[in-house]
């Protein structure tokens, strides 16, 4: 399903879609399109997009073509999901220790759109970190790999 949406495949259109995605939330998919859980991921990406439509704007960026950006936000587990709203980096309290993205695969397409909902909202009103809406059941669990440093 990656096919279905946008690629970002340099620097410069990852900055662009930063700068230019204006009164939406930008989701940026950091992974390869080769791997099972990204595949898994993008099926749920590409089939909320067009219900999302109004709020929010999905790109697929290829985690080996953006070392800049991999590197910024420390993706070291694919896939990983970032957030942002007019420019600004939108943090997610998950109940991890990372509020800066989401690792894994969601598991239901609801658990995306309730996400965006609250990334949004909470955008709108002017706040740069929002509580996920998402079970805590459902939100996969990693260790930081640099954690205590």
């Amino acid at each position: 399903m990656s096919f279905l949406l946008p690629k970002l495949t340099c620097k410069r259109e990852v900055d662009q879609a930063i700068k230019s995605v204006a009164e939406k939330v930008l989701v940026l998919r950091f992974g390869r399109d080769n791997d099972a859980v990204c595949l898994q991921l993008d099926d749920i990406l590409a089939k909320t997009a067009h219900d999302l439509s109004k709020m929010a704007v999905i790109y697929l960026v290829d985690v080996n073509k953006v070392p800049v950006y991999t590197q910024y936000f420390d993706i070291s587990y694919i896939p990983s999901t970032v957030f942002f709203f007019n420019g600004q980096h939108m943090k997610v309290d998950y109940g991890s220790p990372d509020h800066t993205k989401f690792v894994g695969s969601f598991k239901t397409k609801q658990d995306f759109i309730d996400l965006i909902e609250v990334i949004y909202r909470g955008a709108m009103r002017g706040k740069l970190i929002v509580r996920s809406p998402i079970d805590p059941k459902n939100i996969p669990k990693y260790d930081l790999l640099y954690q205590g440093i």
